[in-house]
């Protein structure tokens, strides 16, 4: 149907993990007006990675005040998209921050994890989700037992913890959580896919109390108005890798939706029905309107924190700006490398995993042996899922390393699938858009993208079988 050009548009809030983004699209997901602030995690040892819990939200409020302001026409609601395994705690009255916001990368609380190694496959079939520090349920108990101010929150009766998601959500309502998505809330590894709430037999395993946490509800819902801007209602919140599939409109069961960022995740929707996969992740991926649609995922933690480690680590000035340069250089690395880098994700699941260089090389060959392990990781995942769905029959590549040539080529030859990079790489506040808009049918394609077709590569095949084996070496298997 045909939109007038002054048709009500829609704020999107995406808060990633390395900037806070405001935007304003139209019904047919152009953008209108933007702002961003950039954010970076702090890291005060390997283990450990965390925001400050004001700073973050004074970021957030500014981006999203100066969009509002840079809006041309009214808003018909607000969205909201975060990571999705973030949690925080804060002050069920005031909506203020009661400690730090705790990243989806963050392993500090992985003794209490590997306590609980016996009930894995249980939880797992529950939750959809594999036993690991990196969601929320550790970071929780961690936060009530180590800090101070939470715990005596929790013993006045004024504590609320969950998803950052819902803290964000309260916070830009104008207090505090009203409630948490499904999305979002089932990263805690506390919510059962059959209920989609949360469960007391989970609750009491990992030891976090039910009174702190927001109930669970839908994707779409009414979470409260905006207090920048009273007229807006708040009308979804949901986790930014589900969000990004939805950038283009409607899903398609062949195709493998590769969102490669801080981390790297390799999702395909599985409609209606839940799959359950032995090694992968399965989880909603929206709810609304009394529908409820599901995803299988896999998940590469050592994506952009890895080319960061690698950059820190080294010393190496700009490495955005060279490391295209390096992998026309490098085609196929010397070295294979052991990418632990925020441990070893699916289908391995080791939260503590080597971080080194086999073989020997400078500078280029090690860049490009980092960006050969993500491109592995993500094979291995599509491999994994193939084996419970149809194979795929193309890779939609997006994500701030998509931008990567050298990464697109070798994702195409060594899959041996298309693989196609839309011209607007950061899909979260764009899917956001679609579906705060009701999924409507005239939807913006977008333009061309990019296509790399796969082609022979024994040299890069050779690598794989020989970082698959020191993969498996390590493992012990």
């Amino acid at each position: 149907m045909h939109r007038p050009e002054t048709e009500t548009a829609f704020l999107v809030v995406d808060q990633g993990g390395h900037a806070s983004r405001a935007i304003v699209f139209d019904a047919r997901g152009r953008p209108l007006a933007a702002s961003a602030r950039a954010i970076r995690a702090h890291r005060p040892d390997e283990l450990r990675a965390e925001y400050d819990g004001a700073a973050l939200w004074a970021q957030v409020a500014a981006a999203v005040r100066e969009a509002l302001a840079a809006a041309p026409g009214p808003l018909a609601a607000a969205g909201l998209a975060t990571q999705r395994s973030n949690v925080a705690c804060w002050d069920r009255h005031s909506g203020e921050p009661l400690g730090p916001v705790i990243s989806w990368q963050d392993r500090r609380a992985w003794r209490a994890v590997e306590a609980l190694r016996a009930r894995e496959a249980w939880i797992h079939e529950r939750t959809g989700l594999f036993l690991t520090p990196h969601y929320g349920a550790s970071k929780l108990r961690w936060c009530l037992d180590r800090l101070p101010e939470v715990r005596r929150a929790h013993e006045e009766g004024r504590l609320g913890f969950g998803p950052m998601a819902a803290w964000l959500a309260g916070r830009l309502a104008g207090g505090a959580a009203r409630a948490a998505d499904v999305v979002n809330a089932s990263r805690t590894q506390l919510v059962t896919l059959e209920t989609r709430d949360w469960d007391e037999e989970l609750l009491r395993l990992f030891g976090v109390p039910r009174d702190p946490l927001p109930p669970v509800v839908p994707n779409a819902w009414g979470y409260g108005s905006l207090e920048a801007a009273p007229e807006v209602p708040l009308a979804l919140v949901t986790g930014d890798q589900n969000a990004a599939l939805f950038a283009y409109g409607e899903l398609d069961e062949a195709t493998a939706y590769v969102n490669a960022g801080t981390g790297a995740f390799v999702l395909r929707t599985t409609g209606g029905r839940r799959v359950r996969a032995g090694r992968l992740l399965s989880g909603v991926l929206h709810e609304g309107g009394g529908r409820v649609e599901y995803v299988l995922e896999g998940t590469v933690n050592g994506a952009g924190s890895a080319l960061a480690w690698f950059e820190q680590t080294y010393g190496v000035e700009d490495l955005t700006g060279r490391l295209e340069g390096w992998l026309a250089q490098v085609p196929v690395s010397p070295l294979v490398f052991l990418n632990g880098v925020s441990g070893l994700g699916s289908p391995f699941w080791r939260a503590r995993f080597p971080v080194r260089f086999e073989g020997e090389g400078g500078l280029a060959e090690k860049a490009a042996a980092v960006v050969e392990s993500i491109v592995f990781m993500l094979a291995v995942n599509l491999e994994e899922q193939a084996r419970y769905l149809p194979a795929p029959r193309r890779i939609r590549l997006t994500g701030g390393l998509a931008n990567l040539d050298g990464l697109a080529k070798r994702l195409a030859d060594l899959t041996g699938l298309v693989v196609e990079r839309p011209p607007e790489l950061e899909e979260t506040a764009r899917g956001t858009a679609f579906l705060l808009a009701g999924r409507p049918a005239d939807w913006e394609p977008g333009g061309a993208p990019d296509v790399f077709e796969p082609r022979a590569n024994p040299g890069l095949e050779a690598n794989y079988a020989r970082w698959r084996a020191a993969v498996e070496r390590e493992l012990g298997r």
